[in-house]
């Protein structure tokens, strides 16, 4: 089924709609999601929700996805990897590490770190840090 006949579809209730997009060949569909709706994803370090998860029109993969940090908690060591990405703090306070160089964080406060350079981030707050992220693979 095309992508447009699939959307047409589960506009009139034919078919049931996954509710992570991911699960579409395809470009990811326009569509707006609520945190309810977001792929909840095990993490020990916090609430890990991803909301895209696939191929746009313009690149090979999108992720979007928030992570609510635990008061001393980081998800992983620095790291790198081939997607470009953004992150946006939206709750509590921590350190982002991008570059080689660290900066203390809090709400409002937003990074962009380019494809294969190392970043990292840190809750160093005494209560949930949420974040969230943005990259993509063209």
């Amino acid at each position: 089924m095309k992508r447009r006949s699939l959307l047409g579809a589960v506009g009139m209730g034919a078919v049931s709609m996954p509710m992570f997009p991911a699960a579409i060949d395809g470009p990811l569909p326009n569509i707006t999601f609520n945190v309810e709706d977001a792929k909840r994803v095990p993490d020990p370090s916090g609430e890990l929700l991803i909301y895209f998860d696939g191929p746009t029109g313009m690149c090979k993969r999108m992720t979007a996805g928030s992570l609510r940090l635990k008061p001393g908690a980081s998800p992983h060591p620095p790291h790198e990897h081939p997607e470009e990405e953004f992150m946006v703090i939206t709750e509590g306070t921590g350190e982002m590490f991008c570059d080689g160089k660290t900066v203390q964080v809090k709400p409002g406060a937003m990074m962009y770190c380019g494809a294969r350079k190392l970043h990292g981030i840190v809750n160093t707050g005494k209560k949930p840090l949420t974040f969230y992220f943005y990259k993509w693979r063209t």
